[in-house]
């Protein structure tokens, strides 16, 4: 067979690297249930979106092996978690505008009014 050039070779995660992921993972799980239980205020969503995106993280870096591809691949996923940082951004500012200027909603049964 001949020899290929340029090619990359396969890295090999051990078995205990994943089994310690997934118990990570699991203890993230058992965290998340926890934290779910204590009214925090404006911190519950907070911590559960901290701990939400730890996992995330851990299942990209270890389990799609991106912590062992090239730097094109660190380039996509990081792309991917700004994609989501602006559309968390822009979901809680629509969120925390609502009654901004202090408006009351229309009534549901009143008609709408033609220019």
């Amino acid at each position: 067979m001949a020899q290929q050039t340029g090619a990359r070779p396969q890295h090999i995660v051990p078995n205990r690297t994943n089994f310690l992921v997934f118990a990570v993972l699991i203890v993230l799980l058992v965290v998340t249930v926890v934290a779910a239980q204590f009214n925090l205020g404006v911190f519950n969503i907070v911590i559960a979106l901290t701990i939400a995106i730890f996992k995330a993280l851990l299942i990209i870096l270890y389990f799609m092996h991106v912590r062992y591809s090239t730097r094109l691949a660190w380039v996509f996923a990081g792309a991917g978690f700004v994609w989501l940082a602006i559309l968390i951004g822009l979901t809680l500012n629509d969120y925390a505008s609502r009654g901004w200027f202090g408006l009351p909603p229309p009534p549901l049964d009143s008609p709408v009014s033609q220019p």
